[in-house]
């Protein structure tokens, strides 16, 4: 059974399950920015999952990514697969702008500010409802 890791359950939302992909908001309100976790057991690497859902995946990723593009309004995204600190698959992608609190640096070079609660709700469904 496909379980998610205890950080991601502490660091970030449920906003939308996909075919292949569980959406999840990263509690991070100085970035919009979305964690794609295929919905499988034991994969840490994209060469894990089988062809049909690497190819799913990479789908899953694309469409997320134009969702992203057009609602937050950027033509810069940061698109990672890292894992280092959480090994169970993964893809971060992150709307960026030139204003941003870390621009053109990474997203980790600054410290987070978790939403508020109507933040929170708001941007949600704002994702969910473009999805």
């Amino acid at each position: 059974m496909f379980k998610i890791n205890n950080k991601f359950l502490k660091s970030s939302h449920h906003i939308i399950d996909l075919k292949l992909c569980t959406l999840r908001l990263y509690d991070n309100s100085k970035f919009p920015w979305i964690i794609l976790i295929p919905k499988r057991k034991n994969i840490n690497d994209i060469s894990d999952l089988n062809s049909k859902d690497q190819i799913l995946l990479i789908k899953e990723i694309v469409y997320s990514s134009k969702v992203m593009k057009k609602l937050f309004k950027t033509s810069k995204l940061n698109v990672e697969k890292i894992g280092n600190i959480v090994p169970q698959l993964h893809i971060h992608i992150i709307a960026r702008f030139k204003k941003d609190s870390s621009w053109p640096l990474s997203v980790w070079v600054v410290k987070g500010k978790p939403y508020s609660a109507k933040a929170l709700k708001e941007v949600i469904n704002k994702i969910k409802k473009a999805f």
